[in-house]
C-alpha cells in the first residue's frame, strides 16, 4: 500500500485528510472521535473570546435530488471557554500523540493579543497554529475575520506578530471574498507564514421562504449573510489553490479547503499544489467514518499509478494549468457520436441547436431515428457531452492539425512584429 504520510510545514499527521476548524471540531470528543474513525489530524475550531452563537444558525442548497450540494452557515468561532478548550487539546493530543491537531486562533488585530493567545495554545502541546484570517460574517464586523483577510497589509502584520511568538508552524488560512486570493497569500508568505490554508467560506445568503418572505436561515425573522461551502464551492477552492500554487512568491505548502467530498475531490488538490486536505461539510453531511472511503480510495489511486507516497502526488498537475493567452488557438477537438448507444433523446440536439453552433443533424435511417455531427462546424466546446445522460453515447476526439500550435500571445508578437 502507498504512503499516506504527509509533512506539511513540518506538521506529520498518518493521512493528508484534516477535518477543518468547524462544527466537527468543537471538542475533545469529537476530535477524538474522528482520529478513532482514521482522520489523519483536526484543525480545533477556531479559539478565541468566547461569544454567543445565535439558535438556526445551517441551511443547505439541493439541488436536482442532491441533498446539501452547498451549505451555509451563520456560526461563529467557539462559544466554549478557552480554559475548557485548551484541557480538551492537551487530553486529546496526550491520547493521539501521532495525529496533527492544529490550533485554529482569532483574536483582535493587537500585537499583544496574538502573542497572549499563541502562548497559551502551545503550551497545551499544539502541533501549528492556523490563524483564521477568512471567517466572513460575525466576526468580521468587530474588525477580524475576513475584515483583516481581506487587507494585504493586515494579513502580513499579524502574521509576523505572530512568528514573533509561535514555536510551532504557523498556517494563515485565507478568505475567498476578495478579487485575487494570491495577493494575501503573497502577504502571508511575506509575513513569514509556513504554510497557507484556503478556502474559507464564501459570502452567502441561501434563499428567502417564498411563504414567509423569511430568508433562510432566519433569527427571530431577521437575516444575515453567513458562509457558503460544500460541494458547489469545489471549482472556486480548485481555482484559488492552483493559482497560488504556481505562484513564484507563494512558495510555502497549501492545505486545500473547499468541496473536498471523497477521495477523488482530495487526490484532485493534491494534484493542484495541496499537500494536504481538510474536509468539514461531507463530515457533517455523513459523519466521521467517510474517511475510511478516502483512504481506501487514495490508497488505490496511488498503487494503480506505481505511486509509491503521496507527497510525490503533490503539485503534478500545476504546470498543466496556465493562462487562456498561452492556450494553443489551433489545437481542435470535435464531438462523435455513438448510434449504438445513444437513447435519441435528443438533449444534445437541443442543446446544440439553441445555445451552440448548430452542427448536429437528426436524420433517419432505416426508419430509425440518428445523430450525427457536421465537423467543419463543430468548435469542440463539449456541451453535446455535457447534456448528454449515457456514458458512451458522445466523445470527444482530437482531430490532428495542420497547422502548428500558436496561442494568442504568439499570435499578437507575431502581429506586432509584422506591422513594424
Amino acid at each position: 500500500m502507498a504512503d499516506l504520510r504527509i509533512d506539511l510545514a513540518g506538521i506529520k499527521s498518518p493521512n493528508p485528510f484534516w477535518l477543518a476548524s468547524a462544527p466537527p471540531t468543537n471538542s475533545g470528543y469529537q476530535v477524538q472521535r474522528a482520529f478513532e474513525a482514521g482522520w489523519g489530524g483536526a484543525v480545533w475550531k477556531t479559539l478565541g473570546d468566547p461569544i454567543l452563537n445565535v439558535s438556526s444558525r445551517f441551511a443547505a442548497v439541493s439541488f436536482n435530488g442532491q441533498r446539501v450540494a452547498g451549505f451555509n452557515n451563520i456560526e461563529l468561532i467557539t462559544d466554549r471557554p478557552l480554559e475548557v478548550n485548551l484541557q480538551e487539546i492537551y487530553e486529546t493530543k496526550k491520547r493521539f500523540p501521532h495525529h496533527a491537531i492544529i490550533a485554529s486562533l482569532m483574536v483582535e488585530p493587537k500585537q499583544e493579543k496574538w502573542h497572549e493567545i499563541v502562548k497559551r495554545v502551545e503550551d497545551v502541546g499544539v502541533d501549528g497554529l492556523e490563524l483564521n484570517f477568512g471567517c466572513p460574517h460575525g466576526m468580521a464586523e468587530r474588525g477580524m475575520g475576513s475584515a483583516s483577510g481581506q487587507v494585504p497589509e493586515l494579513v502580513e502584520k499579524q502574521t509576523y506578530w505572530v512568528k514573533e511568538a509561535a514555536k510551532t508552524p504557523v498556517i494563515v488560512k485565507l478568505t475567498p471574498n476578495i478579487t485575487d486570493i494570491t495577493a494575501t497569500a503573497e502577504a502571508a508568505t511575506r509575513g513569514g507564514a509556513d504554510a497557507v490554508s484556503m478556502i474559507n467560506t464564501i459570502n452567502s445568503l441561501a434563499g428567502v421562504d417564498l411563504d414567509t418572505w423569511n430568508t433562510v436561515p432566519h433569527v427571530a425573522g431577521k437575516g444575515a449573510h453567513g458562509g457558503y461551502c460544500g460541494p458547489a464551492v469545489k471549482p472556486i477552492a480548485l481555482n484559488m489553490v492552483a493559482e497560488c500554487a504556481r505562484n513564484p512568491l507563494i512558495n510555502v505548502p497549501i492545505s486545500g479547503i473547499g468541496g473536498i467530498s471523497n477521495w477523488q475531490d482530495a487526490a484532485e488538490f493534491i494534484l493542484m499544489g495541496a499537500t494536504g486536505v481538510q474536509v468539514c461539510t461531507a463530515a457533517m453531511h455523513h459523519g466521521f467514518s467517510i474517511v475510511e472511503d478516502m483512504i481506501d480510495g487514495l490508497n488505490n489511486y496511488l498503487d494503480d499509478k506505481g505511486i509509491a507516497s503521496v507527497m510525490d502526488l503533490v503539485g503534478r498537475s500545476v504546470s498543466r494549468y496556465s493562462n487562456w493567452g498561452d492556450l494553443d488557438l489551433n489545437y481542435k477537438i470535435v464531438a462523435e457520436i455513438n448510434n449504438d448507444v445513444c437513447i435519441n433523446c435528443n438533449k444534445c440536439h437541443i442543446a446544440c441547436e439553441d445555445t451552440s453552433h448548430q452542427c448536429i443533424d437528426l436524420y433517419s435511417e432505416d426508419g430509425r431515428p440518428m445523430l450525427k455531427v457536421r465537423e467543419e462546424d463543430c468548435v469542440g466546446c463539449n456541451l453535446c457531452s455535457i447534456v448528454c445522460p449515457v456514458d458512451g453515447a458522445i466523445t470527444m476526439v482530437e482531430r490532428k492539425s495542420s497547422i502548428p500550435p500558436m496561442t494568442w500571445n504568439e499570435r499578437q508578437t507575431l502581429i506586432s512584429s509584422l506591422s513594424k
